[in-house]
Formats: structure tokens, sequence, C-alpha cells
């Protein structure tokens, strides 16, 4: 499998808008009130916010969306803001291996630090993240623990 990061444009936003999870994971934001997030953000500081489809081979599995700021300060500088694979797409290995990716992306991209937060009802998610090497730092902001990966 072989997982790509492709920016969210005309030819496939109606196709990540139609991404959504499961009823038992209502701590993942919808994607419509993601990139609407992203206009908002990028219409303040243009290129901020990188809203990304996550295909599996040619396949849309998921969706991603980072804030990548380098002029901030270094705790505010990377972060994961979203990230969600399709209901129908779980449980075949995609969260995984997109993850990887987008760590990647991150590491290629000059990050030496990357920053997500999630309830920590997300059980799913936090065993994801750990698996990827994230700690948690301590810190909850509005009901959500922070991670950070040094990159």
């Amino acid at each position: 499998m072989r997982i790509k990061l492709e920016p969210v444009n005309d030819e496939n936003k109606e196709a990540v808008l139609a991404l959504s999870v499961r009823d038992d994971q209502p701590f993942v934001a919808p994607n419509d009130y993601s990139l609407e997030e992203a206009e908002e953000a990028n219409a303040e500081c243009p290129g901020v916010a990188r809203p990304f489809a996550i295909y599996a081979d040619d396949k849309l599995v998921g969706f991603c969306m980072f804030a990548f700021d380098p002029e901030e300060e270094p705790e505010d500088r990377y972060w994961l803001w979203r990230f969600m694979i399709d209901k129908a797409e779980q449980g075949k290995g995609y969260g995984q291996a997109a993850l990887a990716e987008i760590i990647k992306y991150f590491r290629d991209n000059g990050a030496d630090v990357l920053y997500l937060s999630t309830e920590p009802e997300n059980e799913v998610g936090v065993h994801i993240y750990h698996k990827a090497g994230f700690k948690e730092t301590g810190e909850i902001d509005e009901g959500e623990a922070i991670f950070v990966l040094e990159l």
C-alpha cells in the first residue's frame, strides 16, 4: 500500500466532505468544519493551514490538516490539527500508515517537533499516536491532551 497526501482541491473536495467517522468517534471534527477553519486561518495568514486528502494507492481513505507556521513560537509552529480515516476504511492499517506519511511530510519540510491534541477518550487515536512515538506533555488545552513528537 502506498499512502499519498494530496492537497484538498476542486477535484477532491466533495469526496473529502463525504468522509465521516463512526458514531462512537464524536471527538473528530467534521471535514466541512475543518475546511472552513482552514479558509479562515489562511485568510489571516496564507499557507498556515494545509488540508490534505489521504489516499491509499488511488483510493481516498481519509483527511488531515496541518498548521505549519515557522514564524510562531516553537511550541506553536507545527501541529497536526486534524486526522481522520473514513469509517468504511478503518481497521485496515491506513491510520498508522498515513500517520507515518504525515510525520515524513513534517520532517521533509523542516519541522523539528510536531504537536497534536486529542480528547483523552479517543482511545484508538491515543493508541495510534503512542505507537508512532508521540508522548503526552501533561498539558490539557480545552479538554484535549497535548502530545509531542521530536523529529
